[in-house]
């Protein structure tokens, strides 16, 4: 399997060539073009042995199958659609969307062309201890799955942030944005194909710098079979060791799992700490060296035309609710004064 890289804007990009490469596809090329020449020196730091090419001439190639595109997120759709034009299939970075319009015009394409439109939610598919999770659910470790908690704190890194990142209209909003990996996460653990949006808020508590700047959110939402809370973020302290302390809570009729993906803050070091609590006690998970599947199997799904990797329709799914969550959201006052008058 061949495929190219366009869209070169956010630092995304590099997993995703890394984990088709380990899966076994080719790298055609590359179109350097970017909004932040740093992602582009990243990449070519990590690829060296990658070419730089025209994007129309890597669309045009009849011998590339894929596109992996992290353009800003306002970009990607239309560059996924003249992919899948062009007969190929697609991997773009989260959100895939921006806004209701983008949505129609992609899953018209989708079922025009017949194309894959898959969302690499790094947030579970690069995540070695989602895969254990969803391997104890499976076998009933904690019975039913009633309710997820998940949390999205980030770091802001203001200083390395393109101007596009503070855009609204760039990035769609943060709910739009960095919750739709705690709503891909909400649909797969508990088994749900769709789900309402009960409740969303988003706020500004930061510097005065930024007044428009969303960097706070928060989403009720509820399934026929289960319910939900994400909070989702921009104030990860610089004192912790990492982006950010991504946490998933899974309770279950017969006992909880808690997923420490990127950090045990003052506990075991390394990633993806798996804490099981059932009717035999509690245990603690080591799930680092769990193998990844997402690649794999989207490299698979290209050839044999399956679903493997990702349902289309859960793609979809996830861009609806987290558009939804965005247009719905409240606007969560910042000051006491605020709160007062309210």
């Amino acid at each position: 399997m061949r495929f190219a890289a366009i869209g070169l804007d956010h630092r995304h990009i590099y997993s995703m060539v890394e984990g088709l490469l380990e899966a076994g596809a080719v790298c055609a090329g590359f179109d350097p073009r970017t909004s932040d020449e740093r992602v582009v020196a990243g990449f070519r730091e990590r690829f060296p042995q990658l070419q730089a090419m025209d994007a129309d001439r890597l669309i045009d190639d009849p011998s590339i199958d894929l596109v992996a595109c992290a353009a800003i997120p306002s970009e990607r759709a239309a560059i996924a659609i003249r992919a899948m034009q062009a007969g190929k299939d697609v991997m773009v970075d989260k959100p895939g969307v921006t806004t209701f319009q983008q949505l129609a015009d992609v899953e018209a394409t989708v079922a025009r062309t017949g194309r894959i439109f898959s969302i690499c939610f790094s947030e579970r598919f690069l995540v070695p201890s989602t895969i254990i999770a969803g391997k104890l659910i499976a076998d009933g470790a904690i019975g039913r799955v009633v309710q997820t908690l998940g949390v999205g704190p980030h770091r802001l890194n203001r200083a390395i942030r393109p101007s596009w990142f503070f855009e609204t209209s760039a990035f769609g909003g943060i709910l739009t944005d960095i919750a739709s990996h705690q709503i891909d996460q909400f649909l797969h653990f508990t088994g749900s194909r769709d789900a309402d949006i009960v409740a969303s808020g988003t706020g500004h508590f930061g510097g005065a710098a930024l007044p428009d700047f969303e960097d706070f959110g928060e989403i009720l939402l509820r399934s026929p079979q289960a319910g939900g809370y994400i909070r989702v973020d921009w104030f990860t302290a610089d004192g912790l060791p990492t982006w950010g302390d991504g946490r998933l809570t899974i309770l279950g009729t017969e006992g909880t799992i808690e997923l420490r993906k990127y950090v045990d803050i003052a506990g075991r070091p390394g990633t993806d700490h798996l804490f099981l609590v059932d009717g035999k006690g509690t245990r603690h998970i080591d799930a680092s060296g769990e193998p990844l599947t997402y690649f794999r199997n989207l490299v698979a799904d290209i050839g044999d035309r399956t679903e493997s990797a990702m349902f289309q329709q859960h793609a979809f799914t996830v861009c609806r609710l987290a558009l939804e969550a965005q247009a719905k959201a409240v606007r969560l006052p910042a000051r006491t004064s605020e709160r007062t008058a309210s």
